[in-house]
C-alpha cells in the first residue's frame, strides 16, 4: 500500500501533472461560469424540482412497498398509498388525470340550466366523492363563483393525508362555505352536517326546512361529483348506492374515470346514450387493466354499468388520454335520479308528441292497459318506438333511454346500434340544404294551426319553417348525423347570442367551439349528439381548417369546385362571381370564364358522371341518375319516335329504366346536359352576391352578410332564440314510412318529401307503401310537397291512385327554364289529399 502511495503522490507533485489537472479544473470552472452566467436559475430549479416529484411519483406508485395492506382496512391501504405523495399529488397529475375539467364544465352548465328554469330553487349544495386534494373545487371556480353560488360544498376522502392538503389548501382561498369531511362515502350523510345544527333557518332546494330531527334525511345534494374515485373502491356496489341516495331529486350527477370494456358488454343497452369510440380492443383492455391493478386502480366494466344503472343518463361521452404516445380510455358521464315511477306521465306526453295524439295520462294508459274493452279505436293504439322501449325498460327496472332524461325533448329515442344507422359510418351527406326555403313558403302557405312533417336534411328548412310558427314540425332523417347537426343549430338558437351563433354556422369556424359545446350548448344537446359533436366540431369548425361546409359527403364537390378553379385558373373569377352587383356583370364573368370550367363535358363524363361520384357528394342515387338518364334521351333520341306515335315526351313517366341502361357515354352526356339546365338560368336570372346563398356557399365555403339563409338574420335569431320557439320541434331517427305509420291518423296537414321518393324503385313496393301511409296521417285537404330529378315522376300516378290530386308546380319547360334559386331539380310537385283511403 505505501508504494501504491508514493507512486501516487509523485504523480500528483510532477510539475507537468500538476499543471494538467489545474488546467483542467480551471476550464470547467470557466465553463460552469460561463454557462450559469446564461442560465436563468428559476428554469432550472423548475426542472430539478419537475425531476425530482416525478420521481417521488414514480417510487411511490411503482416501487415503494405498500404497508398498509395488512390491516384489511381501506383507509390503511389509501394512506399507504397516498401519504408520500400528497404533498405533490395535483402537480403530478394533471396531465395523466384527463376530463377532469370538462367534466366540471358539463355539470355547471347543468347545475346553471335548472337554477334558471327554477328546478333547484335555491344555493345548491356539492358533494365531492372522493375529492383528494380539493383541486376539483377550486377549478370549478372557473366556471361558478364556488364562494356565492353554493350554499355548501362538501369534500369527503377517506384519505387523512390527501384532506389535510384540501384544508389547507381552503384556509389559502379563504372559503367559509367548503368542509373538507375525512369519511367513508358509504356512511357520509348530507343531513349529519345540514339540519337540526342550530336553529338558523336554513332553506333547501329539495325537502322541507332542516327545522328538526326528522329532516335530517330529506337533505340531497344539488351537484354530486367523483373523479377518478370510483376505480378506487373496492367495494363500489354499496358506494354507489349511497351516492345515489345523496342526489336530490332535480340533482345533478357528474363522473370521471378510466375504464375498459368490450363491445358486446354493452351493445344490447338503450340507455348508455351512445357509443362512439367506447370498444377498447382486447390489447387495450388487457394491458391497463393489469397496469392500474398495481396502483390499485380498478377498470373493470362493471363500475361503469353500475352507473348507468343507477342513474338516468343524461350525457355520457368516451375519450382518450394522450399520454407518453399512449392512449389511455376515460369517460365523463352526467346522470340524474332516474324516478322510474314519476317518469310515467312524461313517457306518455312525449308519445302523445311523437305521433300527434291527444294527451293521455299516466293512470289512463295503465287503465286503457289493463281494461281491453275499453280500448275501442286507433288511436288509443298508435305508439311510438320511444314509448314502446320505455314500457320494456320499466317492467325490467332498468332506466329510461337517454332521450328521456334530456333538458329538451327534442330529439326522440332511436337505437343508434342498428345497421340501417350505422352505414352512414357517423357522417352526414349535406352540411347544408339545397331546397329553397322562400319557394316553399311561396307553395306551402304555413299557418300556425300547420302540423308539418319534412325531412331533415342539413336543418335550414326546417328552422325556415319554424319562422312560420306552426303548431308542430317533425323532422324525419335516417341519417343520425343529419340530426345531430339540427340540433346543434337548435341547441345553438337556444343557448348562444348572435355573434356566435353566425360565427359557427355563416363562417363556419369557430375559435374555441369546443369550449362553447361543452360549457354553453351541452344543457341543450341529447347524449349522442353532444357526443358526436365532442368528437368531430372541433376539426369541423378549426379556424386553421376550412370550415364547417367542407365536411359531410357534400365537401366533395366544394373541394372539387375549388380545386377546377385553381388548377385552370378561374378561382378569382368565382371570387368575382360572389361579388358582382348586377346580373350583367354576373352573366359577364359566368359567361367567358367560369362556365368553362364548372360545365366542362370532361368534367361531366368523368367525374360527375361518375355513380360513386353523384351519391357521395351530391346524394344522387341510382335511381334518380336513372330519370336524368330517361329524361334526356327522351328530349334527343326518341322525340321522332314520339312525333309517329302522336304521344308527347312530356307525358311519359321518368324513371322507369336502370341506372346506366342508356351506356357511359349517354350517362356522361345526360348529367352534363342537367348541369347545363341547372346552372346556366341560375346564372341568367338570379343574383348570387345577393339573393342566392345556396351558390354563394358552393363557392365560397361560407355565407356573407349580405347573402345568407333566412334562419341567420338577426331578427329571426331574435325570434327562435325565445324560450318556448322551438319547443314546437320533433326531430325523429327513423324511415319516413316509419313515422308516418305510427302518426295519428289525419294529424299532419303539410308532409314535405323533398326528392326522397325518387329513390324508390318503381319495382317495389316501398313508393306505394309510403304514399298510403302519408294518405293515412294526412287530414282531408294536406299537402305533400314533392320535387323530383324527372319531369314527369313515375310514382305521381301512385299518389292519384292513393287519393291525391297532383299538380306541377313548376318545371323545366321549356329547358333553360330557372324553377327557383336552386334549380336543381327538373320539377315540383303539390299532391293534395282529396280522398282517404278505404280501409280494407
Amino acid at each position: 500500500m505505501s508504494s501504491v502511495a508514493s507512486s501516487l503522490y509523485h504523480k500528483i507533485t510532477d510539475p507537468v501533472n500538476s499543471i494538467s489537472v489545474g488546467s483542467v479544473a480551471l476550464a470547467v470552472l470557466l465553463i460552469a461560469w460561463f454557462i450559469l452566467s446564461y442560465t436563468d436559475l428559476t428554469a432550472a430549479q423548475k426542472v430539478f424540482s419537475a425531476a425530482n416529484t416525478y420521481t417521488q411519483f414514480a417510487y411511490s406508485c411503482f416501487f415503494k412497498p405498500h404497508d398498509g395492506d395488512g390491516s384489511g382496512n381501506q383507509q390503511d391501504a389509501l394512506e399507504s398509498f397516498y401519504k408520500s405523495q400528497a404533498s405533490i399529488y395535483d402537480a403530478t397529475r394533471a396531465r395523466l388525470l384527463q376530463g377532469r375539467g370538462e367534466m366540471l364544465a358539463l355539470v355547471a352548465a347543468q347545475v346553471k340550466y335548472r337554477r334558471q328554469i327554477g328546478q333547484i330553487s335555491q344555493k345548491p349544495i356539492w358533494v365531492d366523492v372522493g375529492g383528494g386534494t380539493g383541486w376539483n373545487i377550486e377549478q370549478m371556480q372557473e366556471q361558478l363563483d364556488v364562494p356565492t353560488f353554493f350554499h355548501a360544498v362538501y369534500l369527503v376522502d377517506l384519505s387523512t393525508s390527501l384532506c389535510e392538503i384540501a384544508r389547507k389548501r381552503f384556509e389559502r382561498l379563504g372559503w367559509k362555505n367548503v368542509h373538507v369531511i375525512c369519511e367513508d362515502a358509504r356512511i357520509f350523510r348530507l343531513g349529519d352536517y345540514e339540519a337540526g345544527v342550530d336553529d338558523e333557518k336554513r332553506d333547501f332546494s329539495i325537502g322541507r326546512p332542516a327545522y328538526d330531527d326528522d329532516a335530517r334525511d330529506t337533505v340531497g345534494a344539488d351537484l354530486l361529483t367523483m373523479s377518478y374515485s370510483l376505480s378506487m373502491i373496492p367495494e363500489f356496489h354499496p358506494a354507489v348506492d349511497s351516492v345515489a341516495n345523496l342526489l336530490a331529486p332535480n340533482g345533478i350527477m357528474g363522473l370521471v374515470d378510466f375504464y375498459v370494456q368490450n363491445q358486446i358488454e354493452f351493445s344490447g343497452r338503450n340507455y348508455i346514450g351512445g357509443a362512439i369510440d367506447r370498444h377498447c380492443m382486447w390489447i387495450s383492455r388487457v394491458f391497463w387493466r393489469t397496469w392500474f391493478e398495481l396502483d390499485r386502480v380498478n377498470l373493470e366494466s362493471a363500475r361503469r354499468d353500475y352507473i348507468e344503472y343507477k342513474f338516468g343518463t343524461i350525457l355520457s361521452t368516451n375519450r382518450r388520454c394522450h399520454l407518453l404516445g399512449f392512449r389511455i380510455p376515460y369517460y365523463i358521464f352526467v346522470g340524474c335520479t332516474r324516478s322510474t315511477g314519476a317518469m310515467l306521465n312524461q313517457v306518455a306526453e312525449e308519445n302523445a308528441a311523437v305521433t300527434e295524439s291527444p294527451f293521455i295520462s299516466a293512470l289512463d294508459l295503465h287503465s286503457q292497459t289493463v281494461s281491453l274493452k275499453n280500448r275501442r279505436s286507433s288511436s288509443i293504439e298508435r305508439r311510438s318506438k320511444a314509448y314502446d322501449t320505455a314500457v320494456v325498460n320499466l317492467a325490467a327496472s332498468l332506466p329510461l333511454p337517454a332521450a328521456y332524461y334530456q333538458n329538451q325533448k327534442t330529439r326522440i329515442y332511436y337505437d343508434d346500434s342498428l345497421q340501417k344507422h350505422r352505414q352512414f359510418n357517423d357522417e352526414y351527406i349535406y352540411a347544408f340544404t339545397w331546397e329553397d326555403s322562400r319557394t316553399d313558403a311561396r307553395l306551402l302557405k304555413i299557418t300556425g294551426d300547420d302540423v308539418i312533417l319534412a325531412i331533415t336534411s342539413a336543418g335550414d328548412n326546417i328552422l325556415s319553417y319554424a319562422l312560420e310558427r306552426p303548431k308542430r314540425i317533425h323532422a324525419v332523417d335516417l341519417n343520425p348525423a343529419q340530426n345531430h347537426l339540427l340540433e346543434l343549430k337548435v341547441a345553438a338558437f337556444r343557448a348562444l347570442e348572435y355573434q356566435d351563433f353566425w360565427t359557427l354556422f355563416g363562417e363556419g369556424k369557430h375559435e374555441d367551439f369546443q369550449r362553447v359545446l361543452v360549457e354553453q350548448l351541452s344543457p341543450y344537446l341529447s347524449s349522442q349528439a353532444f357526443d358526436y359533436w365532442l368528437h368531430v366540431g372541433p376539426s369541423a369548425f378549426s379556424p386553421s381548417g376550412k370550415g364547417l361546409y367542407f365536411t359531410g359527403g357534400s365537401r366533395h364537390a366544394l373541394q372539387l369546385i375549388a380545386w377546377l378553379g385553381s388548377l385552370l385558373g378561374v378561382r378569382n373569377d368565382m371570387r368575382r362571381l360572389c361579388q358582382a352587383s348586377t346580373l350583367a356583370e354576373q352573366r359577364e364573368i359566368w359567361t367567358k370564364r367560369v362556365r368553362k370550367v364548372l360545365l366542362s363535358q370532361l368534367l361531366a363524363y368523368f367525374v360527375i358522371g361518375s355513380e360513386r361520384f353523384l351519391w357521395k357528394a351530391l346524394g344522387v342515387p341510382g335511381e334518380q341518375r336513372a330519370m336524368i338518364e330517361e329524361d334526356y334521351k327522351r328530349q334527343t333520341g326518341d322525340r321522332a319516335n314520339d312525333v309517329k306515335v302522336g304521344t308527347s315526351s312530356a307525358e311519359k313517366s321518368s324513371g322507369n329504366g336502370e341506372p346506366g341502361e342508356v351506356g357511359a357515354t349517354k350517362s356522361g352526356q345526360a348529367i352534363w346536359n342537367y348541369g347545363v339546365q341547372t346552372l346556366d338560368p341560375v346564372a341568367n336570372d338570379t343574383l348570387v352576391s345577393e339573393d342566392n346563398h345556396y351558390y354563394l356557399l358552393c363557392l365560397l365555403g361560407k355565407y356573407t352578410h349580405r347573402c345568407h339563409p333566412s334562419y341567420l338574420t338577426p331578427k329571426a335569431h331574435i325570434k327562435l332564440s325565445q324560450p318556448t320557439a322551438l319547443d314546437n320541434l320533433r326531430i325523429h331517427t327513423d324511415e319516413l314510412a316509419e313515422v308516418f305509420a305510427r302518426m295519428q291518423p289525419e294529424a299532419l296537414t303539410i308532409a314535405v318529401l323533398m326528392d326522397s321518393m325518387d329513390w324508390f324503385s318503381p319495382a317495389g313496393p316501398e313508393a306505394k307503401a309510403q304514399v298510403q301511409a302519408v294518405n293515412r296521417a294526412l287530414k282531408l285537404g294536406g299537402r305533400v310537397l314533392v320535387r323530383s330529378a324527372g319531369l314527369n315522376p313515375w310514382y305521381i300516378r301512385t299518389f292519384e291512385e292513393c287519393g291525391f290530386a297532383c299538380k306541377r308546380v313548376a318545371a323545366r319547360v321549356p329547358p333553360a327554364t330557372c324553377t327557383d334559386r336552386v334549380n336543381m331539380y327538373a320539377s315540383t310537385w303539390i299532391c293534395t289529399k282529396v280522398q282517404p283511403l278505404v280501409e280494407v
